[in-house]
């Protein structure tokens, strides 16, 4: 048995795929399977903001993927948004402060639905989190989990049609985060009757530290056949990712690009 690190690869079946968009964009991204069964569950996994270094292979949706295909059965969908670059490619297109993305959203959500993949959730993070309660409430998804929401973008009309799908939806807030704390999120997430909020005690808003916590998290929704906490350890077959290529190319890219002070990630 050997630990299983940050930058530990379990086995899967990993493809890289290239996602089209209502508006004729084609975006980088993987599709990351179980190896030797079906999936039981899928994610499909939207960044944080790229303007701040947010992309696909952010520390978090990177060992998602590395891991819950073999440690919980669970499919893992990531890509990079528009304009978004990480060391698996850029992605065409310019970032549009969660407009232009909603055809993102969706065409990563129709590449799930059209593959047949199960049980589709979607798992935003920072700003994705606001993509995910403006355009993720599609009828394809069965829930979705937040991962430190700044609910900046989005607006009190996602959330209350979330609380009218009457689907699940999770918020995973850490105790110190930057942007939104428990006690005001349990306040803003109140108009979503079924909206489960979780402090996070001692995590931050990039869950440095804190990625098993995250994981075991969402496997316990998505996949709640699987047992957690998952394994820490693995017998067979482990590779070992170069972590150097996960850079920060992305905030040289956007240095000139303006955000909006209020809607910072």
């Amino acid at each position: 048995m050997a630990a299983i690190r940050a930058n530990s690869v379990l086995p899967a079946r990993r493809e890289a795929i290239t996602l089209h968009t209502a508006d004729g964009l084609e975006l980088v991204g993987e599709i990351a399977l179980p190896l030797d069964r079906e999936p039981v569950a899928t994610i499909v996994c939207l960044h944080p903001l790229p303007t701040h270094g947010g992309m696909m292979d952010s520390h978090v949706f990177r060992k998602a993927a590395f891991r819950l295909p073999a440690l919980a059965g669970v499919a893992v969908l990531r890509f990079n948004t528009r304009g978004t670059s990480s060391a698996q490619g850029t992605s065409q297109g310019e970032f549009d402060h969660a407009r232009g993305e909603a055809y993102d959203v969706a065409a990563a959500i129709e590449y799930a639905e059209f593959h047949d993949l199960p049980d589709i959730w979607v798992v935003g993070w920072s700003f994705g989190t606001d993509l995910t309660l403006m355009h993720g409430n599609d009828p394809a998804v069965k829930g979705a989990i937040l991962l430190s929401p700044p609910l900046r973008f989005s607006d009190v009309e996602h959330l209350e049609a979330w609380a009218e799908s009457g689907k699940p939806l999770t918020a995973l807030v850490p105790e110190h985060d930057d942007y939104l704390q428990p006690p005001e999120a349990e306040e803003r997430f109140a108009i979503v009757p079924q909206a489960e909020v979780v402090g996070v005690e001692g995590a931050k808003h990039l869950w440095v530290g804190d990625a098993e916590t995250v994981l075991d998290e969402i496997v316990r929704r998505v996949a709640p056949e699987t047992a957690v906490p998952l394994p820490r350890e693995w017998e067979g077959a482990m590779e070992t990712a170069d972590t150097s290529a996960y850079n920060d190319k992305n905030l040289a890219a956007f240095k000139d690009v303006p955000v909006p002070g209020p809607q910072a990630d």
